[in-house]
């Protein structure tokens, strides 16, 4: 008889990245936004955005910020989530999210979405958390809403022209500040 738990049963453990964990991170941030792989999941951006989401320069950037960590989430010792957090005064951001692919949709963004929240009011003391999103991305800004983030209207341009970021297929992207408050 098996009597090992379903894989969303089973223990999630968080801890910061480290340099080491780089090229397991660019990997997931790709896979969970852009080309086929990221099609399995619903938070693709695939239809919007082309090339690369982020490269291990701009991993190792987010590890190194003296104001802010990468969070992983691993379970049995695999990373299968992560999350950028950084300190801006009384708020904390939250950024470059990404939950493999093929575990999208168990609650695991939830979790991992929770256990930031708790790590920036506990460790940083903030009463908020930021974060900014593709405007057009109706159904992961209302999955935000669902865990009580508010749409403020507050919009910053996309980076056209910075293949860092990706190459748009669009001409009307621009980034919404979501805000939650603690």
């Amino acid at each position: 008889m098996d009597t090992a738990p379903a894989p969303e049963q089973t223990r999630l453990t968080f801890r910061d990245a480290t340099e080491e964990d780089v090229p397991a991170l660019v990997r997931l941030v790709e896979s969970a936004y852009r080309g086929d792989s990221s099609r399995v999941g619903w938070t693709t951006e695939a239809h919007l955005l082309e090339g690369q989401r982020t490269d291990a320069d701009g991993v190792r950037e987010v590890i190194s910020a003296p104001s802010g960590r990468m969070m992983i989430a691993e379970r049995d010792g695999a990373t299968v989530a992560c999350c950028q957090l950084e300190h801006r005064g009384g708020a904390a951001y939250f950024g470059m999210f990404a939950v493999d692919p093929g575990l999208q949709g168990g609650g695991l963004g939830k979790a991992v979405i929770a256990e930031a929240e708790r790590a920036v009011r506990e460790d940083w003391g903030v009463g908020e958390m930021h974060m900014t999103v593709i405007s057009l991305r109706d159904e992961l800004i209302a999955w935000y809403e669902r865990r009580g983030y508010r749409r403020t209207g507050e919009m910053s341009p996309f980076p056209y022209g910075d293949e860092r970021f990706g190459v748009p297929q669009r001409d009307d992207l621009a980034f919404e500040l979501l805000v939650k408050t603690f």
